[in-house]
């Protein structure tokens, strides 16, 4: 199950993801997503875990306070296709 988490404080790591949703279960991959041009982070990342373990990881953090920031963690839909940039 891929795992969408939104409103991140913006220093939160791809390690701090892992070890937020590895207490519902074990955590295949986490990344925080970063501005292609600054770097610095975009205040979302993802999660994948198993089906059991990620739901009941949705139900237990959406809108769970984590570092001042109510937490917003649904099931990812997938990528939209988007035209070509200018």
């Amino acid at each position: 199950m891929n795992i969408y988490v939104g409103n991140l404080p913006f220093n939160t790591t791809a390690a701090d993801l892992e070890t937020l949703f590895g207490e519902y279960g074990p955590v295949d991959s986490a990344a925080i997503i970063n501005d292609r041009e600054t770097g610095r982070s975009r205040g979302f990342g993802f999660v994948e875990m198993s089906n059991d373990a990620g739901t009941r990881a949705i139900e237990e953090l959406d809108g769970k306070d984590y570092n001042g920031r109510n937490l917003k963690v649904n099931e990812a839909r997938p990528r939209e296709e988007r035209g070509p940039r200018r």
